[in-house]
């Protein structure tokens, strides 16, 4: 089992930077593969990037490629997500999540409870 906790969400500008925090506790963090999702009103959930478990190999939806950064720290047991010159679609509850499979592309075992982010234009 796995607990994540999401921080870091809030209101910005357009072209602002934000970073996201999932803090993880409960089993050895280093065997979970992670990665960031986000939902916006009235749409389906969304990957946004992914970190594998082994090799820390990274993927990222075709909107944010360019622009968010994947990275984990497994001694701190936190994923991180660098959200660079954000738009004003980019504005979703942000979810992290882990998967005891290499990726988590191929299934999630844990949801954290999601933070907002808000871009004005």
């Amino acid at each position: 089992q796995v607990h994540l906790v999401e921080s870091g969400g809030g209101l910005v500008q357009a072209g602002d930077s934000l970073r996201l925090s999932c803090a993880a506790s409960g089993r050895t963090f280093s065997s979970y593969a992670m990665g960031w999702f986000r939902q916006a009103p009235g749409k389906e959930r969304e990957f946004v990037a992914a970190i594998r478990r082994i090799d820390a190999i990274r993927y990222y939806g075709v909107s944010v490629k360019g622009r968010f950064t994947i990275s984990r720290d497994n001694a701190k047991n936190t994923v991180y997500l660098q959200m660079n010159n954000l738009k004003p679609e980019d504005t979703a509850v942000y979810y992290c999540a882990a998967s005891d499979r290499d990726n988590v592309l191929d299934g999630i075992d844990y949801w954290g409870q999601g933070t907002q982010v808000t871009v004005s234009s």
